[in-house]
C-alpha cells in the first residue's frame, strides 16, 4: 500500500472567531486522485488553501511528504510547495505574457536551466497536456479548455509530485470537461502524480476520482472518506445522498 503523501489531523480552520471548519483527519496515498467535495459554503475552497500554503489553520497539523508543513521554515517550506503545482479555477495565466512564456516562468524562478532548455521544457509541458504548437499564443486566444490545459502545463513546469485542482471543470463544456478528465488521468498514470480535486461535477468524480472526502456544513466537519464510487450506491449520510442525486435530476 502507498504510504501517505498528504497527512491532515486535527485540522480546524478559521477566520478569525468564526470556525468554518473542525477535526478534519485524512490521508491521502501517493498517486491517489482524491476528491475534496461537499455543498456550497462547506469550507473546501479554504482547505485547499491551507494544503497549498495560502492560509494557516487555526489548529492541527498538516504533513506533506512526512513533513509538518507548518511548522517546518520558511526554506522548507518553499522546497515543499516547488514539489507541488497548482491549476487555480480560473487558470490565472498572465494575459500580458503568451502560453510559453507563462510556462517558462517557474522555471526561470526555481531552475537555473539554460534559455534553450527551458524552451525544450516549455515545449514538452505543451505536448503532454495536447497544445503543441500554440506557445506564441496569448490567453484571451485560447478556449476556456485550452487555457486549462495552458494552465496545467505550468502547473507541471517543474514536475510536481503533487498536483492540485479548484474546480477544473468550472466553465467548461460537456466535452472539453470530459477531456480535461481524460487529461488528468493520463498524467496521473504517466506521471505517477498524486493529485487533489475540489469539485462539484458528479460525472468528473465518479470518472476520475479513486479516493474522497465530503465536507458537511451542517456540522462543519469530515462526514465521510472513501471510494465515492460506493457512494452512488450507498451514501453514508443523507447529504452525501442528496449531494449525489443531482445527477439523477439533471
Amino acid at each position: 500500500m502507498s504510504e501517505a503523501v498528504i497527512k491532515v489531523k486535527n485540522l480546524n480552520i478559521a477566520y478569525d472567531e468564526n470556525v468554518i471548519m473542525h477535526d478534519i483527519n485524512f490521508e491521502v496515498k501517493g498517486q491517489d486522485i482524491f476528491m475534496i467535495m461537499g455543498g456550497s459554503g462547506c469550507g473546501k475552497s479554504s482547505l485547499l488553501k491551507v494544503l497549498i500554503g495560502l492560509k494557516s489553520p487555526a489548529k492541527g497539523q498538516v504533513f506533506i511528504q512526512g513533513t509538518d508543513f507548518y511548522k517546518s521554515n520558511d526554506k522548507s517550506r518553499k522546497k515543499i510547495m516547488q514539489n507541488c503545482g497548482v491549476l487555480y479555477q480560473n487558470g490565472a495565466l498572465f494575459s500580458s505574457m503568451t502560453v510559453g512564456e507563462n510556462i517558462a516562468l517557474p522555471l526561470q524562478q526555481y531552475t537555473t536551466y539554460s534559455p534553450s532548455a527551458i524552451n525544450e521544457l516549455v515545449e514538452l509541458k505543451l505536448a503532454l497536456v495536447g497544445l503543441h504548437g500554440y506557445k506564441t499564443f496569448y490567453p484571451d486566444e485560447l478556449s476556456g479548455g485550452m487555457k486549462k490545459r495552458a494552465a496545467l502545463a505550468r502547473a507541471i513546469a517543474l514536475d510536481p509530485e503533487i498536483l492540485y485542482f479548484d474546480e477544473p471543470s468550472s466553465g467548461l463544456d460537456p466535452v472539453s470537461s470530459r477531456l480535461l478528465d481524460e487529461l488528468i488521468l493520463e498524467l496521473n498514470a504517466n506521471l505517477k502524480t498524486t493529485i487533489v480535486i475540489i469539485s462539484h461535477d458528479i460525472d468528473s468524480i465518479l470518472t476520475i476520482g479513486n479516493q474522497a472526502i465530503y465536507l458537511d456544513a451542517a456540522t462543519k466537519t469530515l462526514a465521510a472518506q472513501g471510494n465515492p464510487k460506493t457512494w452512488l450506491k450507498n451514501p453514508p449520510t443523507s447529504a452525501i445522498a442528496d449531494f449525489f442525486k443531482r445527477r439523477t435530476e439533471v
